[in-house]
């Protein structure tokens, strides 16, 4: 396993340099905004990720906040456990993902009902209203016609609030590196983190896909926009607050005695 602790430490490394931290977020509206105007100019060509049916759309991408808590709640579970033991301190580091589901959930059925509120029923291949009884995109597509709404972009929103999230929950790596965990325990955080950051890496990659291929530019704007607000508004507001959750532990273990 002397690879894997070889690549945990230069994954530390670079999460540790402030400019990446400080500037994650910029990334994504710079890749929306630079996207949507390659998109519009039409000087990507297409390749296998421009079809919704390749592979890391299909198995990654639709399911991108399971992925997420598949792999982030026994990594949150046993990191901040090697901190502090406090049952108090773990509820609320995990009460985090509870809030961080619960703004995806009101984002995406909020993305839903504008869909449904400000579209119409029409033909495939046609300009025409067909039915005032289809009032949602799921009882027209059904039908076999087509919707045509506000589409949000969910994808813009999920990829970029889950990659920030992500790295605001694996921040605490750094200080467990000199950590005294057992053969196991250690073992398991290590390839837990290096997974963590490989699917960081597949969601910027297909939020750059969603931001070249699909979605009209306001559409993606805006659902990267709401992805980076949901990780502004806890991480650089709230969670600073003393009624929140809390940050993820900033330093070494031995130092977290208001958690103890």
């Amino acid at each position: 396993m002397a690879a894997v602790d070889v690549i945990v430490d230069n994954l530390v490394t670079l999460w540790r340099i402030p400019a990446i931290r400080q500037n994650f977020h910029w990334i994504f509206l710079l890749i929306s905004a630079v996207g949507s105007i390659l998109k519009e100019l039409e000087l990507v060509p297409q390749t296998y990720f421009s079809s919704s049916r390749n592979a890391l759309n299909v198995y990654f991408v639709k399911v991108t906040w399971g992925w997420t808590l598949l792999l982030l709640t026994p990594f949150l579970l046993l990191s901040n456990s090697s901190f502090s033991r406090s049952a108090s301190f773990l509820g609320r580091r995990l009460l985090s993902l509870a809030v961080a589901t619960t703004i995806w959930y009101v984002c995406t059925e909020t993305f839903f009902y504008i869909e449904d509120a400000t579209g119409s029923c029409f033909e495939t291949d046609g300009v025409d209203v067909i039915n005032k009884e289809f009032t949602s995109k799921a009882s027209c597509r059904r039908a076999g016609f087509q919707w045509n709404g506000y589409d949000i972009s969910g994808h813009s929103f999920i990829l970029a609030y889950s990659a920030l999230f992500i790295m605001e929950e694996t921040a605490p790596m750094a200080f467990l590196k000199t950590a005294s965990l057992s053969a196991l325990p250690r073992m398991v955080l290590n390839l837990l983190y290096v997974a963590l950051n490989l699917i960081v890496i597949v969601w910027v990659w297909m939020f750059a896909c969603t931001s070249v291929y699909f979605h009209d530019p306001s559409h993606k704007l805006l659902g990267t926009i709401c992805g980076v607000l949901g990780w502004y508004l806890t991480y650089r507001v709230w969670y600073l607050k003393p009624l929140s959750p809390g940050l993820p532990p900033q330093r070494h273990a031995k130092g977290l005695k208001q958690h103890t």
